[in-house]
């Protein structure tokens, strides 16, 4: 309270930069803990105490506070903080560690810089909007702002209000700007051949400024005459306006999910977004200071405004803001096309559950003879690069003609699955109003899942085993030694070696392989890459209309799946090298290949294994599959979350859902409905 009652008296030197006691009263506010809300919360009650009691050291914050407000200048401040930069990644991300570095000169005069130097701490954010905007508005209710109206009114605009006015301009016409972009008028060309609300808003709100001076205090407040006045213009069109301009924003989203997009888009629909909600921000201002000038109806909207432009000010050279921000327009874009594969992926009827059994039945196949051929090139005793890059295409084109052949790899469905279930927490904002269709399509996609390991597992063992077994029939030369058997044993082993952390490895690899496919997809529609291939006119001539135009669909539909497939096959073969070449123990454990290297493994040693050695390598396999799948959902369905921008998911109500589900109906997590026909 001590230290209050000084930074207080600070105020009463008029000739004081007003800055100075503002920064000494806020290291009085500001709780060591930047998240002790209660601490904050007394202090500033405190505040607003010593304030009522003291008459004199209310009027000098007050008079202070509108001397800075009359004399800085606003309009960076609200144009600017929290709007993305009008720059590309590398150029933002390297103006901030320039500035991390070597600090900004602060420029004098400006609000913005007044606002870093108050709140300098990237903690402040936390504080100011922990102890909630009621706290704030009674600071401001404490300051008795009807005290300092003048006794004969000024006609002119007050100079917060025509910042606030210059701010509006400034925003709209970016907003035009920007409605008008190649990449919009592409997606949605009737902003070019009709009317664009991006432009009529700008002209709409330049009408609306010059009314708002012109009638801002035409005759003296509270008059009669001036009630009428304050009631001819209005924000009711421009606000209209601005709702049309969203619906050409979501039109323009959903079209570009059909027909792709790029990084350039996105960022200007998410820029559009920000200044529209930026624009609403200060016209609540300007409609509540024009309606009740000298009255307590703005506070509300200033305190708003206030608690945003803190909290993105202590952000603005945050590097990790940066990278999040920008990693969510491009998974929000990845995710979107990893949605409508992910959907196929989870089975409903009778069915969908048989084809899904095949298809991994296929997968299994093809399995068992890459871990074969695996094991052969190892005993090839190739040079170490020949060898990682033959291990990769092992596996890379082994992937892709498991999707050509419509085979289903089990541990690549989370990363696609997870957007769909994303994608039905985000139709409602995290926000969920019927949690039974959640846990309806969580328990189809648990059973889809099962089934799809049961498939690649139950095919790979035996037929890698039959494999070996062939081999030392048909050669007289065991297909693994005794010694390399007890080795495959020991690398799948639950105790006896890293299983886990190199499960997980894979596990990642397998969520980077998800937003690879998404990004292809996105690219071959985007690009419009089926109809650049069937306008080649060699191949039309080589291959015939009909058959190029197959191919250019093909092509069209599944270049995402078969790039995914590749280069997973190259982050699996690529890792253990990896790890040779930097020496760094990493390596990865695959379900489908575990599996095959036991079978393989259980032949190797004549069919009599120790029991030991058997059960840890199974339940070695076990947590491997569990690992691959649990790593690659949480991290998929963490971007696709973070892709629309969901920050707080109700997981706890969510899961109880899911255990009710369980207990009352265990068949829906493992079978499919019964009675229904395929």
């Amino acid at each position: 309270m001590e230290a209050m009652e000084h930074a207080l008296g600070r105020f009463a030197d008029p000739a004081a930069d007003p800055a100075e006691p503002f920064i000494h009263l806020t290291d009085t506010l500001r709780p060591s803990d930047p998240k002790d809300f209660d601490t904050a919360r007394r202090n500033i009650h405190a505040l607003c105490f010593i304030l009522s009691r003291q008459p004199e050291a209310r009027t000098h914050v007050r008079d202070t506070l509108l001397r800075l407000l009359a004399t800085y200048r606003h309009t960076e401040l609200y144009t600017l903080t929290g709007i993305l930069p009008n720059t590309g990644f590398f150029s933002e991300l390297f103006r901030r560690i320039g500035h991390k570095l070597l600090p900004e000169v602060a420029e004098p005069g400006q609000l913005r810089t007044f606002l870093r130097q108050v709140f300098h701490r990237p903690g402040d954010r936390h504080w100011v909007l922990g102890v909630g905007e009621e706290a704030w508005l009674q600071l401001v209710h404490s300051l008795r702002f009807d005290d300092a109206r003048p006794d004969v009114p000024d006609p002119a605009l007050p100079r917060p209000i025509a910042e606030i006015l210059r701010s509006l301009s400034f925003i709209s016409h970016w907003i035009a700007a920007i409605g008008m972009e190649p990449e919009l008028l592409r997606l949605e060309p009737a902003l070019e051949t009709f009317g664009s609300p991006f432009v009529t808003q700008n002209s709409e709100l330049t009408e609306y400024i010059e009314s708002y001076q012109s009638h801002w205090r035409q005759t003296a407040p509270n008059s009669a005459e001036d009630t009428g006045n304050r009631g001819a213009i209005d924000d009711k069109h421009l606000r209209v306006l601005y709702g049309q301009c969203r619906q050409v924003i979501e039109r323009i989203r959903k079209r570009a999910g059909r027909e792709g997009t790029s990084i350039r888009l996105t960022y200007h629909l998410q820029r559009l977004q920000q200044l529209l909600r930026r624009s609403e921000r200060l016209l609540d201002i300007a409609e509540a200071l024009r309606l009740d000038p000298d009255g307590e109806t703005p506070y509300p909207a200033i305190v708003t405004l206030f608690s945003r432009l803190v909290q993105d000010e202590c952000l603005h050279n945050n590097l990790r803001k940066h990278w999040r921000q920008n990693m969510e327009l491009i998974a929000l874009r990845v995710t979107d096309n990893t949605r409508a594969h992910g959907e196929h992926y989870i089975t409903e009827s009778q069915g969908e559950y048989r084809a899904m059994a095949r298809s991994a039945m296929i997968g299994g196949c093809i399995i068992a003879f890459m871990a074969c051929l695996k094991l052969w090139l190892t005993k090839a005793d190739l040079p170490p690069l020949t060898g990682a890059l033959l291990f990769c295409l092992n596996y890379g084109l082994g992937f892709c003609l498991i999707h050509i052949l419509h085979g289903t790899v089990a541990t690549k469905q989370p990363a696609m699955t997870a957007s769909a279930i994303a994608a039905c927490i985000g139709e409602t904002g995290g926000k969920l109003r019927n949690i039974d269709n959640l846990t309806w399509l969580i328990a189809r996609t648990v059973r889809s899942q099962l089934i799809a390991i049961l498939g690649n597992v139950g095919i790979a063992v035996p037929l890698a085993g039959l494999i070996a077994y062939a081999v030392f029939t048909l050669t007289g030369e065991p297909f693994v030694s005794p010694e390399k058997a007890n080795h495959l044993f020991e690398e799948q082993s639950l105790v006896h070696s890293g299983t886990v952390f190199y499960a997980a490895i894979a596990g990642i690899c397998l969520f980077l392989s998800g937003l690879i496919s998404g990004y292809f997809d996105n690219f071959a529609a985007y690009n419009r890459i089926p109809t650049r291939i069937i306008q080649l006119a060699w191949p039309r001539r080589l291959l015939g209309e009909a058959r190029m135009r197959r191919i250019a669909t093909y092509i069209g539909d599944n270049l995402g799946a078969l790039s995914g497939n590749f280069i997973f096959g190259f982050l699996l073969g690529g890792t253990t090298i990896f790890g040779i070449l930097f020496g760094l123990p990493v390596d990865i454990r695959h379900v489908a290949f575990s599996s095959a290297f036991v079978g393989i493994a259980h032949v190797g040693l004549n069919f009599v294994p120790e029991f030991w050695t058997l059960l840890w390598a199974v339940l070695g396999v076990t947590a491997i599959g569990c690992i691959n799948l649990a790593v690659s959902f949480a991290l998929a369905l963490n971007v696709a979350l973070r892709a629309r921008q969901i920050t707080e998911t109700p997981w706890r109500a969510i899961g109880m859902a899911v255990l009710r589900h369980l207990i009352h109906q265990p068949r829906d997590f493992f079978l499919p409905p019964k009675g229904e026909t395929p």
